[in-house]
């Protein structure tokens, strides 16, 4: 039943990748829950979420090729800060105790859930699908900084990382919105990999779990996707968003000891 559940939650997490994001919201727990819920295994728990989903990024980033053409500009300002914080995110997670990554996971998630929730707002108020001139270069090296911090908190975390990578490329003056989510499938797909081998390196992939979630999630990225996307959006999005903030809820009360599940 471990198993079926561990599946069944990376198969769900594939599905809302395709359609809105924050799969990351379901694996995560389920691993943690299923490693034993330590510091460590947050940690290992974080590593083996970004192996088992990273297929699905790949995925995602093939499906969108051909949107690729004529993205060179964009590519410049923002693939090396997207390769430098992936590697310094995913650092972070290895090299510092694992028990402050136990202390983040509930603001990690809270941060996650919040950013899903506005991501209307964000794509309004960034101006997302809708055209305007290339910035100046000094706007475009804030710009590139924030696609830095971004990456180092997609490397550490993951989750969310999506509409705000999106948001980048509106200000940057992108406004088709197939090409935007190319080059957002190849930043994150940058991010999650880079951070995926240094996990793997630093053997804190639970290869058990991995191997049948990423089968799920590729499986829930194609055939989940199509079920979604009958679905009302709203529903969707309603349901990640309070499964989100039950988690950071359960894991703030977790974390200071109000019960030890």
């Amino acid at each position: 039943m471990q198993d079926f559940w561990l599946c069944l939650s990376a198969f769900v997490a594939g599905a809302i990748n395709s359609v809105a994001g924050g799969g990351t919201l379901l694996t995560f727990p389920a691993l943690d829950w299923s490693l034993g819920g330590s510091d460590v295994a947050a940690v290992a728990a974080n590593a083996t979420s970004t192996v088992a989903l990273l297929p699905g990024s790949i995925g995602g980033m093939w499906g969108y090729r051909r949107d690729f053409v004529g993205t060179r500009r964009w590519l410049k300002w923002l693939l090396p800060p997207s390769i430098a914080g992936g590697l310094i995110g995913a650092y972070l997670l290895v090299a510092m105790p694992a028990q402050s990554f136990k202390y983040a996971v509930p603001w990690l998630i809270l941060t996650a859930s919040t950013l899903f929730t506005i991501q209307p707002w964000i794509a309004k108020k960034t101006g997302i699908g809708q055209p305007h001139s290339e910035p100046a270069v000094g706007t475009m090296m804030v710009i590139a900084a924030f696609q830095l911090l971004v990456s180092i908190y997609g490397g550490y975390f993951g989750a969310g990382i999506g509409i705000l990578m999106l948001s980048a490329l509106a200000m940057m003056g992108l406004a088709d919105i197939h090409r935007m989510n190319a080059l957002k499938s190849l930043f994150g797909t940058c991010i999650n990999g880079l951070a995926a081998a240094l996990f793997i390196v630093k053997g804190q992939v639970h290869w058990r779990f991995a191997i049948p979630m990423a089968i799920a999630a590729v499986l829930g990225g194609v055939g989940g996707a199509m079920l979604a996307r009958r679905m009302d959006r709203r529903v969707v999005r309603w349901t990640v968003i309070v499964v989100g903030f039950s988690l950071a809820i359960y894991y703030f009360l977790k974390t200071w000891k109000f019960f030890s599940l």
